[in-house]
């Protein structure tokens, strides 16, 4: 069985039930509630991989929308919305509380598992940790992200990392840590310098430049 646990918030039973139905017969787990406080209530107990929340929770309660809104802020589990709403100021509203997808009712049900599975591979890439490496701040090592780095320098036998708010040391050698550092982002410019390519704002045939920094440039057929 899957190990998926997807929660179902629905006040129609019998939308409720079909929609467990579909899910369970894919190999899913299925956790009910039938308003935004039973939603919580589980949240805050268990563990959740994705949420599918209708909008109209009956009245009195709150809606969907507003479920959508704390799980965004509070709980971080990705949600879909599925409702028979198609009014546009209604669909502007939800899509502002960054759901994964929107279906409206009558769905089929290969509509809802390709929503679902779309939903549960995004959430799984944007939770992959961040390419970093390991460097020195001062008597302590940290993980540095890639993405922070602006560009990497060589001094004697240690290399050193600039970014916007520090400048990080390692012992290590250019050589040895360009074959560590994906190449769609970083590039050897010279033999003492690499720069992350996200960061250059122009170059020509001697340097490049990143912010007010200038980096030289040995092998311009690099750029071409």
């Amino acid at each position: 069985m899957n190990s998926t646990v997807i929660l179902i918030v629905e006040d129609d039973f019998l939308n409720r039930r079909l929609t467990k139905k579909i899910l369970l017969e894919n190999g899913y787990q299925v956790v009910e509630a039938k308003n935004a406080s039973e939603a919580m209530t589980i949240l805050n107990k268990e563990s959740v991989d994705l949420a599918i929340l209708d909008i109209n929770l009956g009245d009195g309660e709150i809606d969907g929308i507003s479920l959508g809104q704390l799980i965004q802020n509070k709980q971080k589990v990705p949600f879909i919305y599925l409702t028979a709403y198609e009014n546009a100021r209604i669909i502007s509203e939800a899509v502002a509380t960054s759901p994964y997808s929107y279906l409206t009712k009558p769905f089929k049900n290969s509509d809802l598992i390709a929503s679902v599975e779309l939903a549960i591979i995004k959430s799984a890439k944007e939770d992959r940790p961040k390419p970093a490496i390991l460097v020195k701040d001062g008597e302590y090592k940290v993980e540095l992200p890639l993405e922070e780095i602006n560009y990497i320098e060589s001094e004697g036998n240690y290399l050193l990392f600039h970014t916007d708010e520090k400048t990080y040391k390692s012992r290590s050698t250019i050589s040895q840590i360009i074959e560590t550092l994906p190449a769609t982002k970083f590039i050897q410019t010279h033999r003492a310098f690499i720069v992350n390519k996200d960061k250059i704002d122009k170059y020509n045939s001697k340097s490049v430049i990143l912010g007010n920094q200038e980096i030289p440039l040995s092998k311009k057929e690099l750029f071409k």
